[in-house]
Formats: C-alpha cells, sequence, structure tokens
C-alpha cells in the first residue's frame, strides 16, 4: 500500500478544467485537490462537475480522478487516466482521508 503521498489539497475557487469526451460534448470541472504521490513519482487531480447534470439519481456528484503532467508555465497542463489498480487504490484512500478530514 502506498504510504508517501504527499497531500497538498489546493482549494483553489477558481480553478477549473473543461473536459471533453468522445462525443466532443464540453464540461465544466472545479479542481476540489490535488496530491503528489512519491511512490508513483506522479501529480494527481480530483475533479468534480460544475454542472448538476453529472450527477446520478441518488444525487451523488460523480468525482474524476486523473494524474497530471504540469506544463512549464504551470498554467496548463495534461490530464492522463490512472491505469492501475494499485494507483486507483492509492487515490481512493487518499480521497477517503479528504472526506473525512473535511466532515
Amino acid at each position: 500500500m502506498p504510504e508517501n503521498n504527499e497531500h497538498n489539497h489546493e482549494h483553489s475557487e477558481d480553478a477549473f478544467i473543461t473536459l471533453v469526451d468522445e462525443q466532443g460534448n464540453e464540461a465544466l470541472h472545479q479542481v476540489l485537490f490535488t496530491f503528489d504521490s512519491e511512490d508513483f513519482g506522479k501529480s494527481y487531480v480530483i475533479l468534480f462537475p460544475v454542472s448538476s447534470e453529472e450527477e446520478d439519481e441518488d444525487e451523488n456528484i460523480k468525482l474524476q480522478a486523473f494524474s497530471y503532467e504540469e506544463s512549464d508555465d504551470e498554467m496548463s497542463g495534461q490530464l492522463h487516466p490512472i491505469e492501475t489498480e494499485e494507483e486507483w487504490d492509492m487515490v481512493e484512500e487518499v480521497l477517503n482521508t479528504f472526506i473525512d478530514e473535511n466532515e
């Protein structure tokens, strides 16, 4: 289990990312927080949709997680899918810790 996760928990009120799906539909998401994992050597971002259309029938918001590489100007970057079960487990553990700390 990864133990070296630096929790930055950036809560920028104006940190938004537009995601584009396979059909070309755009959806605005706000950055919930970012963190770095020394074990995986990557940075991660947790996003939530700005639009309420992303809620399921139980009114749960569908969070999304990606690894990312920041560009040199620190104003843009590249999102990458999380590919391994080990990474998903680590991201889920960090997210659960974040939720527990903010309840």
